[in-house]
């Protein structure tokens, strides 16, 4: 898979600079993905907050790039380590599958730490936009299991090189749906 990116001559700084590269992709499709999803709910170009906020919410999108790198190359070796021990059936080895391994990596990501990553996110958006609580995050909750696993089965078949990058890809993807699900504000 490597010639997907061959030509693209910042493709050698993202790979010497995973955390970097995590925070700025995160931190651009990140707030896009909220302008978009503002604008979709709206049917015309808006913010979906004041410019010095959603200033803030990039930088809060970029520290979620970084807690989400640590948290895919932790989750990697969780599900690599319970695959060892034996704690999950055999055939989702990636050896035998990398479909199956992909899968059983994006489950146990997703109902492992997608949930407490949800709220720390939201905490930084209460925190930026001066609200409380944690409303809607039942919601979100739900699009670990009808979004993000499948989403990150096809994330996690990837070279690792190319998962952070998609992952921020389908943050923008999410936005652009939850944005048309929702009625004009």
């Amino acid at each position: 898979a490597n010639w997907i990116a061959a030509d693209w001559k910042g493709w050698a700084w993202v790979q010497a600079q995973p955390f970097q590269s995590a925070a700025i992709q995160f931190a651009i499709l990140g707030t896009l993905g909220e302008v978009i999803a503002a604008t979709v709910r709206q049917r015309r170009f808006t913010l979906p907050c004041t410019p010095a906020r959603l200033a803030l919410k990039a930088l809060a999108w970029a520290l979620l790039g970084l807690i989400i790198k640590y948290g895919f190359i932790g989750m990697r070796g969780f599900t690599e380590l319970l695959l060892d021990k034996g704690m999950l059936p055999g055939f989702l080895a990636q050896e035998n599958s990398r479909l199956g391994f992909a899968f059983a990596l994006s489950t146990l990501t997703n109902v492992f730490f997608g949930p407490q990553m949800m709220a720390f996110h939201r905490i930084e958006d209460n925190l930026i936009l001066g609200e409380k609580g944690f409303k809607g995050i039942q919601r979100a909750w739900w699009t670990l299991v009808w979004f993000w696993i499948p989403a990150h089965t096809v994330t996690f078949a990837l070279p690792q090189d190319y998962q952070i990058g998609l992952a921020a890809v389908w943050g923008l993807v999410l936005g652009i749906i939850l944005g048309l699900a929702k009625p004009k504000s």
